[in-house]
């Protein structure tokens, strides 16, 4: 199918980008990789009047580190460019790896950070990782910048906090510790995951043989990426042992709460969900070493 007709714009700054998603007239939307956008124009899921190109702004395609060791990834930077990132992938590697799961090659080269996001799709790879990895979003509108936490940015499915006539500028993530892991089950590679699921594990310090924090996100268990403080709290104090990774099992079994859809049961997730948790778990409590 083809597009319904639309208006095209490629503003130069960011205020120029607001003023035109202000037109509430002709519903503007924002493109910049539009591997989910582009698809739902070609079926009419989505009309438009006008779109946004936002990649020609100085500033939203860039990676850097500030003085307090945060790491900024700009909205437009490519997901294939933030996983092969050196930077990335040696201070965050959870978000490399996560990324690595997005779609094929060809997705991952036009897709971008930010799209991903704030399209949040709730069993996509990167809304997960980012509240994993506790980040900030920056986002700009007509009363000035604002930041949001990733646990209040994603609303419910295909929403966040990200307002109409708003633009998210870039992701901040603090600086990563400790042993990670992320580990997803799909029907075919580059299929979106039935579930999968981040961890991260910091030792405690002073006591060589235990966790000291635990983070804990499902994606694909729910409308929003899914933090499960119960496996949490049974990780935590703990020498990541058989007693402790039955307890973070027992928890996923009881606490959560996945829908039935013509990809799985919520039966299936359920027990998939538990399967993988023990598995990244595993494998973060050894990269603590």
């Amino acid at each position: 199918m083809k597009p319904a007709p639309f208006d095209y714009s490629a503003p130069r700054t960011v205020p120029e980008a607001l003023a035109l998603l202000a037109d509430e007239e002709r519903d503007p939307k924002v493109v910049a990789g539009g591997q989910s956008l582009i698809p739902m124009l070609n079926m009419r899921l989505a009309r438009p009047g006008l779109l946004v190109d936002v990649t020609r702004i100085p500033g939203l395609d860039r990676i850097t580190v500030d003085a307090g060791g945060a790491l900024h990834i700009g909205a437009a930077v490519r997901q294939a460019r933030a996983a092969a990132d050196p930077v990335v992938r040696s201070g965050w590697p959870l978000l490399a790896a996560a990324t690595g799961h997005i779609g094929h090659p060809q997705i991952r080269a036009r897709g971008t950070v930010g799209g991903s996001l704030v399209h949040h799709d709730p069993a996509a790879e990167l809304p997960t990782a980012a509240l994993a990895l506790d980040a900030r979003f920056v986002i700009a509108g007509p009363a000035g910048e604002r930041t949001v936490a990733a646990a209040d940015f994603f609303v419910a499915t295909f929403q966040t906090a990200v307002a109409p006539d708003e633009l998210l500028t870039e992701v901040v993530l603090p600086p990563c510790a400790g042993g990670w892991a992320f580990e997803e089950h799909a029907r075919r590679h580059g299929d979106f995951a039935t579930v999968g699921v981040a961890v991260r594990l910091e030792r405690a310090a002073g006591a060589a043989g235990a966790i000291g924090a635990a983070r804990v996100v499902f994606c694909g268990a729910g409308s929003v990426p899914l933090r499960l403080p119960a496996a949490e709290a049974a990780l935590t104090g703990s020498d990541a042992g058989p007693a402790a990774l039955d307890a973070a099992r027992a928890a996923a079994l009881a606490h959560l709460e996945p829908s039935d859809d013509v990809h799985a049961t919520a039966a299936h997730r359920r027990e998939t969900a538990a399967h993988l948790l023990v598995r990244a778990c595993t494998t973060a409590w050894e990269r603590t070493r």
